[in-house]
């Protein structure tokens, strides 16, 4: 087995060979090198593939060395594209399907159809959702290799997990994601700016990484944190004031619920007192106003 002292050797050898976007194709392309030819099928899955090219985990794989693919995309429009970007490529296997959590539309039943090994290579899962309720739904497949995005927005500290619904696009935490694939029997390798990589735990050796914490392997910017001053104040502290995805920029720090007169330690009757007792003021209104409300017989009134 090959010593290595880097725990995040891995992220070195990331390059957008076709199309990747953050350098997953070096970093795909390093791992089976590592892991034994003689184990290897060379088949591969991606959803959503979109149109096979953007962003792409697998075109590489495909067009360069002859992996076999099952590429998975919902929207109509992009799966004409993904068709004229395969056209007349039999290694790639074309399935307009939505992928759902059970049933005839499942990761499992799609897979079974396209005649995919039952330990295929690699699974790519970029979907700004479901991600996480996809993979967990996987039974009967399990792929040797899975990258699959998370939400970097979010601590590393936080255990988050959107519900499963399709049209919901929040994602999930990087925490979430590994307690959830060590459940499933893989080992956490890689993280670049949105992708985790895991493998199955019976390869994770072959790596020789030492440490496979989130904190050890960890290669994107820090999250937005928050955290509150004795004043009420409200700092923000992490990534630069943007909307991570919108690009839009935000002034965090004038996010703030108290005035800065309030929170203005240096005013005579104290900032903090004074707030205090108006807030209670208000809590006892409020609470003697719905008490009130809830005496009243809505059914005798005349609409």
């Amino acid at each position: 087995m090959t010593e290595f002292t880097d725990n995040q050797y891995l992220n070195r050898s990331r390059r957008n060979i076709a199309q990747s976007q953050f350098g997953e194709d070096g970093i795909i392309e390093k791992i089976f090198e590592i892991i034994p030819s003689e184990s290897q099928n060379h088949w591969c899955c991606e959803f959503g593939a979109w149109d096979g090219k953007h962003c792409s985990n697998t075109n590489h794989l495909i067009n360069a060395k002859g992996w076999t693919s099952v590429l998975i995309e919902a929207n109509p429009v992009k799966f004409r594209d993904l068709q004229a970007t395969f056209k007349g490529c039999s290694k790639a296997i074309l399935v307009n399907e939505f992928v759902e959590i059970a049933g005839n539309s499942s990761l499992d039943s799609i897979l079974e159809r396209a005649g995919a090994p039952k330990d295929f290579d690699l699974l790519s899962v970029d979907i700004d959702g479901n991600d996480y309720h996809i993979f967990k739904s996987l039974e009967r497949f399990r792929p040797k290799v899975i990258v699959i995005e998370f939400n970097p927005c979010i601590p590393d500290n936080i255990e988050f997990v959107q519900r499963p619904e399709p049209t919901l696009k929040q994602g999930t935490s990087l925490l979430a994601m590994t307690k959830m694939a060590g459940e499933k029997g893989y080992e956490l390798i890689c993280v670049n700016a949105e992708n985790a990589f895991y493998v199955v735990k019976e390869f994770f050796p072959l790596f020789g990484i030492k440490d496979n914490s989130i904190a050890a392997l960890k290669y994107y910017r820090e999250p937005l944190q928050v955290f509150q001053l004795f004043d009420g104040t409200l700092v923000f502290h992490g990534q630069p004031h943007c909307l991570y995805w919108y690009s839009l920029p935000v002034d965090f720090n004038k996010l703030q619920m108290l005035p800065k007169f309030v929170r203005d330690a240096g005013l005579p009757w104290g900032g903090n007192l004074f707030l205090r007792a108006v807030v209670k003021l208000l809590r006892l209104y409020r609470t003697r106003f719905w008490k009130s409300a809830a005496n009243v017989d809505y059914g005798a009134w005349k609409m």
